[in-house]
Parts: structure tokens; sequence; C-alpha cells
């Protein structure tokens, strides 16, 4: 264990209050630790030394990706701390945290790992970058994605329009392009058939919050008759040991749709530090994660 047991927090206000940063005082505090917000508008060195650094980067991480030269200047030397200050405990490393932030690289991780042994898999993706219908067609019948399927924004943070996402119906509509884990159930899309029907455009936040009423996640007649798969924990337990070792790291949400007709686990998103609602004790939880990170490093 470091000499100094100082946690250096940095998160948006809007985070900190949704944590209940009192709250955190004391669960740190209970455990032997201190913790505190960390201004990234200041000189870092002066704010040391602390063993922890514990963060939500991912708005900004987003905003330098494009080309913000703030941003860019503001992860630049955060990066530049952290290698200089090697003993620091950092949840999460920002390298892995900027691979995750990719799609496309967060399916890729995805699919090459073992998961699929354990009958989870990661719905048929790819990658459009042209605005050629015809490439687009072949991008999708070579990755064996049919219709419908959802187009996403390749960025997974950093703005609205990263939540911003469609279903599409039918090729004429190509043109609208830690150790412990709990799980809980969320609204979620419901079940599409391929179809003549207009693309529909729908915002991922408003369908999947905790008291969401969107339209699109009322399921239909036919589905409600349907048989209930409940999630098996020993999968889900799978699930989230897997994915922590693949990305490299412990803070993480992971978005899992069971298949109806085959009872097969299908993860669609990870996301970097979720909000953890419905994990009891998590202000616990995650002192304990950092205890036992900062013991083993």
């Amino acid at each position: 264990m470091p000499a100094n047991k100082r946690i250096a927090v940095w998160m948006s206000e809007k985070k900190l209050q949704k944590m209940n940063w009192q709250e955190l005082e004391t669960v740190c505090e209970k455990h032997g630790f201190e913790v505190f917000k960390l201004d990234l508008n200041k000189n870092l060195e002066e704010q040391g030394p602390f063993c922890v650094f514990l963060h939500k980067l991912t708005d900004i991480i987003a905003s330098a990706n494009q080309g913000d030269i703030r941003s860019t200047q503001i992860i630049s030397e955060v990066e530049n701390y952290l290698a200089e200050n090697p003993s620091i405990t950092v949840f999460d490393p920002i390298p892995n945290v900027k691979r995750l932030l990719d799609r496309y690289n967060q399916y890729s991780i995805m699919e090459a790992s073992n998961l699929h042994n354990y009958k989870v898999f990661t719905p048929n993706f790819c990658v459009l970058r042209n605005e050629d219908l015809d490439v687009i067609k072949n991008d999708l019948k070579n990755s064996l994605v049919t219709y419908p399927f959802i187009c996403k924004p390749i960025l997974g943070h950093g703005s609205r329009q990263a939540h911003e996402m469609s279903i599409i119906f039918d090729e004429k509509y190509l043109i609208d392009l830690g150790e412990r884990h709990f799980y809980v159930e969320r609204p979620s899309l419901k079940n599409f058939q391929a179809s003549q029907r207009e693309t529909i455009y729908f915002d991922s936040s408003d369908v999947s919050k905790a008291d969401s009423k969107s339209r699109l996640s009322v399921l239909d007649p036919d589905d409600i008759l349907c048989e209930r798969w409940d999630p098996n924990p020993k999968t889900m337990e799978v699930i989230a040991n897997i994915l922590r070792k693949s990305f490299g790291m412990d803070l993480l949400g992971v978005d899992v749709v069971i298949e109806k007709t085959t009872g097969r686990y299908a993860i669609i998103d990870v996301n970097a530090y979720p909000g953890y609602d419905g994990f009891p004790n998590f202000l616990e939880a995650l002192i304990e994660c950092i205890s036992n990170k900062v013991t083993s490093n």
C-alpha cells in the first residue's frame, strides 16, 4: 500500500452530483483514503501526490479526437503526468478508454475474445466509410449485415450525436445513414422485422433509460406472448470477466440482449464508467475495487 492514500477524481459536475460526493468522502475515509477533486485547469504536479486517478474523461477524449485544441492539451497533460508517475493506479487507463470509444475497435475486440465459446456473440458489423450506395451495399453484404440493422456513429461519446441512431429496414433507405459485477434490466428496442418501412431515427439514451416510455420499446402483441428468457447469472459473470480482461478496464457497462428464438446472448454496446443505476452499495464496491487494485500494484 502506498504511503499516500489520496484519490484524485475528475468527472463532470453532473456525474459528480449523481455519484453523491459527500457519501463518496465518507466511504473513502472509512477505508483509509482521502478523496479530492482534481482541477484539470491547474498544474497537476502541485495537486499531488496521489495514488489513484479515478476519472470519466470520455467526453474530453472524444473532443480531442475531433480536433478540439483545449481538449487535446488536457489529455496530453494528463497522459504526461501519469507517464511520469507510473505508480498511480488509473481507473481506467486512458489508452484503453480511447480504444473503447471507437465502436469499430470495440466490436472487433469483443469479436476476438473467446465469448463465442459461451454462446455469447456480437452481431455482425461493418464501418460505412463511402457515400456510394453500391459500395455500401457491397460492404454490408461482405460483413453479413442483414436488414433491419441499426446505424450508429462510430464515436461512442463526446456529443449528442453519439447517441443519435437509426434503424434501416430496406436497401432503398440506405441513403439515410472490477471483480464484482451486477446486472439490471433496462428498456431496449423492441423486435423489428425486415420490411419496406421507412427509416426510424432515435436517441439511444431516450430508449434505454430506466424510466423510459419510448414507443420503440413497447413490445408488439406477438412478442408479449413469447417465452421470456431470464439472464443466467453464470453467463453474465463470464461476460463481465472476459470483457474486463479484453478491454483492460474495471469500470464498464455492458448492454446485453437475449435472442428470443435461441436464448443466445448478444453484446450490443460497452460503455466506460456507466451510471451504475441499480447497482447496490456501488460506492462500497468501487472503493473495494480501488483498494484491491492499489494493494496488488
